[in-house]
């Protein structure tokens, strides 16, 4: 599913990347905690968070995520919008709390799991 069909889904405001909606989002995941990020998160991977602050874009750029939902009504910072367009990362925000937006991404087909051709 692309990024832009779970936008519209899920009513999700696009604050940056609205041209890069058009990748494709095989596997989503949630933290808060950047190291965690870095330790698992893979290539293409669509990731939930409430934390704001510029770091966020910095990390999903070199672990090349396709984008970040930021959760809970919270807004990025106006350095993390800069820093976002720069590594042309597309910034999603939602209303909704962690375990609401996860569970809607999972009726949708998104999962944490590897997919079947990465070898589950």
């Amino acid at each position: 599913m692309e990024l832009k069909e779970i936008a519209g889904a899920m009513n999700f405001e696009t604050v940056t990347g609205g041209a890069e909606l058009n990748i494709e989002i095989n596997r989503g995941y949630v933290s808060d905690l950047l190291s965690d990020v870095i330790a698992n998160t893979q290539e293409g991977d669509l990731w939930i968070t409430l934390q704001t602050h510029p770091n966020i874009a910095a990390v999903a750029g070199m672990k090349e995520l396709s984008g970040i939902i930021i959760i809970n009504g919270r807004r990025p910072e106006k350095e993390t919008i800069d820093k976002a367009e720069d590594e042309n990362i597309p910034i999603l925000v939602s209303d909704l709390p962690a375990f609401e937006v996860i569970g809607r991404l999972y009726k949708l087909g998104i999962t944490g799991m590897k997919s079947d051709a990465e070898g589950v």
